[in-house]
């Protein structure tokens, strides 16, 4: 496999690593058009937990939209808790304010006994939606984010995808 890297002329293998370096900053470039898009940080999200069964299951990936700042119950969310890096997918259960106060949601899993309170950051009854909800989910496609599961709980998997993904770029010819 290495064996093709030296018969490479320095020109061919210049142009094979920029053209990975152009498919990476493609990528870049996709991500953060959506992310201005959707108004969200994170447009796109995997369900990881059981908690909205039978809704959304582990490995759903969901489409975020975050223009419409008016959230009704019944919607589902995706927000940040202070602290915690991981984003929480739940189903607004009350909502407080709007208008000229700021709009408050409590939160609950669908599969969950009982609401969010426990989860959110401690003296935190409530989510303030501007500053901690991401989105609202606005689509989805089942199953398709559980290579990002498998990819995050088993990071040799990772490390050999990307190792694979970038020796085939440089080697192909054209």
């Amino acid at each position: 496999m290495f064996s093709a890297l030296t018969t490479l002329h320095p020109r061919q293998l210049a142009a094979q690593v920029l053209n990975f370096a152009l498919i990476l900053s493609t990528a870049f470039m996709l991500w953060k058009g959506l992310s201005v898009a959707a108004d969200s940080p994170s447009p796109i999200v995997v369900v990881l937990s059981e908690s909205m069964e039978p809704a959304f299951w582990r490995g759903d990936l969901l489409f975020l939209w975050n223009r419409g700042r008016d959230t009704k119950i019944g919607e589902v969310v995706v927000y940040n808790v202070k602290g915690k890096d991981i984003p929480i997918v739940h189903r607004v259960v009350r909502r407080f304010g709007g208008g000229d106060k700021p709009l408050r949601l409590l939160t609950k899993g669908d599969n969950n006994s009982a609401d969010d309170t426990e989860l959110y950051a401690r003296g935190q009854d409530y989510l303030d939606r501007a500053r901690d909800v991401i989105g609202s989910v606005k689509g989805y496609i089942p199953f398709v984010g559980y290579v990002t599961i498998l990819l995050s709980e088993h990071p040799w998997l990772k490390t050999m995808m990307l190792g694979l993904m970038g020796a085939m770029v440089v080697l192909q010819r054209e």
